[in-house]
């Protein structure tokens, strides 16, 4: 089994206009499949460094002396690129979400599809668990976490539902969170919803709104001028936020106008927004709501 088939593989490296001597950054290695692409256009003197906080990913590293592997989350890219002596990069690729391999290995609760523990955590040694969050969460915040990060109108219900059944027994694993929400899953939709449901609990687990904008806000520090990020994101919440952070160099509200009117923003947009072919989602089903935004550094 394939740890993880990259997404929009050529599309995205292609996006880093990549110089033979560069050095650039993958910092969703996984599979390292996107890594080996870049490698393949580097030359002798050319760096890559790639980050991911999942120890399964080191199963992966590549024997390359141009190429170094960070075990760490991405939102600490600047403070160990400057471990590594980097403080500039020629480009920077993201492959957000979760990885195939994450969604096959059943025991880490990630997909929908088998029984397991409450875990999801991207980082196997992170403290907070999906278990911590739907048993100990209060229930406002189980609300607000439905309702922002999975987008369901009936959040408050969903939130309610939670509370009152965990007071009996706990609930460990997705079979029992499945049960308790029932009510919620008709036939036609079960599948739809319960996506909704795991993915705004991943992502409170892994804080992964929290690290994509501290992520973001590096990028402009760390890419030279003419330098280029190339970022995939699977959800619209994700999408959102790299397309206003590439838009405004912001994530909320509109950048200040000088006296003649004029905007000061960090980066331009390189394109439009890139998705994959017809050919790609019958080959990876998983590429079907991948969204690709490239970005040059001014």
């Amino acid at each position: 089994m394939e740890y993880h088939n990259p997404v929009l593989l050529k599309e995205t490296v292609d996006g880093l206009a990549i110089k033979p001597d560069g050095i650039y950054v993958d910092v969703t290695f996984g599979g390292g499949g996107h890594s080996r692409e870049i490698l393949k256009r580097l030359g002798a003197k050319g760096k890559l460094f790639a980050f991911d906080q999942d120890q399964d990913a080191l199963k992966n590293v590549i024997g390359d002396e141009r190429f170094t592997l960070i075990n760490e989350n991405f939102r600490f890219i600047k403070r160990f690129l400057r471990f590594h002596g980097v403080k500039k990069v020629d480009g920077i690729l993201g492959d957000f979400g979760v990885s195939s391999h994450q969604f096959d290995v059943a025991e880490r609760g990630f997909s929908t599809r088998f029984e397991a523990d409450l875990d999801m955590r991207m980082n196997q040694s992170g403290g907070l668990s999906a278990y911590n969050v739907i048993n100990e969460y209060e229930e406002s915040d189980l609300r607000t976490m439905f309702l922002e990060y999975g987008e369901l109108r009936n959040a408050p219900k969903l939130a309610r539902t939670i509370v009152g059944a965990r007071k009996t027994d706990a609930i460990k694993t997705s079979i029992q969170l499945k049960e308790v929400l029932k009510p919620f899953l008709p036939k036609h939709k079960e599948h739809k919803i319960l996506a909704q449901i795991y993915q705004a609990i991943r992502i409170e687990v892994n804080q992964e709104i929290e690290a994509l904008k501290e992520f973001l806000i590096q990028t402009e520090e760390l890419l030279d001028a003419g330098g280029r990020v190339s970022l995939i994101s699977y959800h619209s919440l994700e999408d959102r936020l790299v397309k206003r952070f590439i838009r405004n160099g912001m994530f909320e509200g509109e950048p200040e106008k000088d006296l003649y009117g004029n905007v000061s923003v960090p980066f331009k947009k390189v394109g439009g927004l890139i998705v994959p072919e017809a050919e790609e989602i019958k080959k990876n089903n998983r590429a079907r709501s991948a969204k690709l935004r490239i970005a040059e550094r001014i």
